[in-house]
């Protein structure tokens, strides 16, 4: 708490320390070189020289690590890679992971994590029991007799976990990650029914199902009554609000808590460091350096980032960071605003790009348009306007996508342009298809034909007819939708 405590109080001074750590650490790298980062010796010059990046445009050098190359982005050998989708057009993006963004920045947001939780409750029994943490999968690689991961982030941390921590986590490392995620929903609950589980880690859609299946296996009417000294469940990676109303029902405890992080990935950027939900305390001592890109000057030839101390409150910055692995000037596609500059506290207002990311699954609207460009080929059909967004868990009715279609020439089979659509988005998003397996997270989407006229007549109504108005392709919520389906209605 302490080492949290000195950098809410001296913000710019750690920001500056570790901006320096990272310029003299990537000097002597092919990219450093390319920037002569040796001669770099102030933010405002490493801002003028080095281009803001996204995944395209250092996906050739993290290719290169990929077949075993080193010292290309990152001075120290990097042979772990968190497999993600989001704001590539790519089906799976590969983010290096150095040891040193193990250490500094993902495990120090674990350690970090438990110490505001126990600080804010100090009568914290939760370490008398067990950790239930859901983990991905991971693929290994062997190159020039190394071996190479590449997987969840989540399943990286389980593998490489040191000691005291996997002393308490349940359930064993072997099974935590296996990649059939049917069997291992089953097989995890099977193996945890019977320990003192009291804390739970992960993204809610899938410890969700997690905590049905144990129900079903026990038929136990909720959770408490299987793991009676459940306390708190640490969840990121998608908005919890849609979960929260499921998690009270299935864990029906006034005590229960549930903490929100900010992690991805890319690195781990924030913690809820107050009782209360709503803002995430921004990490500044993770080994990365940051820069807010507002977000109405993105389109700009040149946009101009801003220093942590030269941020206003309630202004909509995109995320740009440079970090311990060697992402420079990377823009994560993630937006946020600051709602405190003392200490620097924030919320995530959206992503760069349209999405859909209602379970994880990070539609972009690259994987919409080509999805619909295949479905439309194979049925010999033309759309004329579109638009798409997310159907939440209830009761037994897993997630779904839901597209409202105006088609100038409809397919003769509905069904079959779903399908085809459903299986395109599959092939095109690895974090899709991830979800669609077996419909355990996300079911098949709905796809409903509109009547002429009906995105015209809805923007008429919301007086924004005209060129520079265009109908939302995807959102993150359902106010499109249901607005649009009222006035068919």
């Amino acid at each position: 708490m302490h080492q949290i405590e000195l950098f809410m109080k001296y913000p710019m001074e750690v920001q500056s320390e570790w901006f320096k750590k990272l310029i003299i650490a990537g000097k002597n790298t092919e990219w450093g070189k390319k920037y002569d980062y040796a001669s770099i010796n102030s933010v405002e010059t490493f801002k003028e020289r080095v281009p803001l990046n996204d995944y395209d445009s250092l996906k050739p050098y993290i290719e290169r690590l990929r077949k075993g190359e080193q010292g290309l982005l990152w001075p120290s050998d990097i042979k772990l890679f968190a497999k993600s989708s989001g704001t590539t057009s790519d089906k799976s993006k590969f983010i290096p992971v150095s040891n040193e963004s193990l250490e500094e920045c993902h495990y120090k947001g674990g350690k970090d994590m438990l110490s505001i939780y126990c600080n804010n409750f100090p009568e914290t029994s939760m370490f008398t029991g067990r950790g239930l943490a859901m983990g991905g999968s991971h693929r290994i690689s062997e190159i020039n007799n190394d071996l190479y991961y590449d997987g969840d982030l989540s399943a990286i941390i389980i593998q490489n976990l040191p000691l005291w921590a996997e002393f308490i986590r349940v359930p064993k490392r072997k099974l935590a990650l296996l990649d059939e995620w049917e069997t291992k929903i089953d097989k995890m609950a099977h193996a945890t029914i019977n320990r003192n589980v009291a804390s739970l880690s992960g993204v809610p859609s899938w410890t969700l199902l997690l905590l049905k299946k144990v129900l079903e296996i026990t038929k136990s009417e909720n959770i408490l009554e299987v793991w009676p000294k459940m306390e708190v469940f640490f969840h990121g990676g998608v908005n919890f609000s849609p979960y929260e109303e499921q998690f009270k029902r299935l864990i029906p405890s006034p005590d229960m808590y549930y903490m929100d992080l900010y992690n991805a990935s890319e690195g781990f950027f924030g913690l809820q460091d107050k009782k209360t939900p709503g803002e995430l305390l921004l990490m500044l001592d993770y080994g990365i350096y940051y820069e807010f890109l507002p977000v109405d000057e993105m389109d700009k030839e040149n946009p101009g980032t801003r220093s942590l101390d030269e941020v206003d409150k309630d202004t909509n910055y995109a995320l740009v960071i440079s970090t311990n692995a060697g992402l420079w000037r990377y823009i994560i596609g993630d937006t946020i605003k600051f709602t405190s500059i003392n200490p620097y506290r924030i919320t995530i207002t959206g992503r760069t790009k349209s999405f859909i990311n209602a379970v994880g699954e990070e539609v972009i609207i690259d994987n919409a348009e080509k999805a619909l460009s295949i479905a439309n080929q194979k049925c010999n059909s033309v759309i004329n306007e579109y638009t798409a967004g997310p159907v939440y868990f209830n009761g037994d009715d897993n997630a779904a996508h839901e597209w409202l279609i105006e088609f100038a020439s409809a397919p003769v089979n509905l069904e079959y342009f779903t399908e085809t659509l459903d299986n395109a988005l599959k092939s095109l998003n690895s974090d899709y298809e991830a979800k669609r397996y077996k419909d355990m997270v996300l079911r098949k989407p709905i796809v409903r034909i509109m009547p002429a006229n009906t995105f015209y007549n809805w923007l008429k109504q919301k007086g924004k007819l005209g060129g520079q108005n265009k109908v939302p392709r995807l959102a993150n919520d359902r106010k499109n939708i249901e607005e649009i389906l009222a006035i068919i209605e």
